[in-house]
């Protein structure tokens, strides 16, 4: 998703934010990816989990799978694209968690094991 908010309007980012009062994670990571992308997925297994004690914050990154290709700008992101590893836009993303999160997502994609990856990011 290019974002359409701040921070870092205009650069990419996965569909993620801040959890409700009474969701679940796992509740909280699907409605996000609704209000941002338009999209709805199967929830897999959890892949990051990325401390940031510098802004008091925990990011968790969620494997998912699409049952169908469906997909829509939101006020929160001005473009949304399905991006092969070589096409990323990887200059222009907005976190380095985002970042962290797709490289272990490569990583284990050439392993064929997907693992927990747990960082602190600085």
């Amino acid at each position: 998703c290019r974002r359409g908010i701040e921070p870092r309007y205009g650069k990419w980012t996965l569909p993620a934010g801040f959890m409700e009062n009474g969701e679940t994670v796992e509740e909280g990571a699907q409605r996000e990816l609704l209000e941002e992308a338009e999209a709805t997925v199967t929830l897999g297994p959890l892949l990051t989990v990325l401390s940031v004690p510098y802004i008091s914050q925990v990011h968790m990154m969620y494997l998912g799978t699409m049952n169908e290709p469906k997909f829509a700008t939101t006020p929160e992101s001005t473009e949304i694209a399905l991006y092969r590893e070589e096409e990323i836009p990887w200059k222009d993303l907005a976190f380095r968690t985002v970042k962290t999160a797709l490289e272990h997502y490569f990583e284990c994609r050439r392993t064929g094991e997907f693992t927990l990856k747990r960082a602190k990011i600085d």
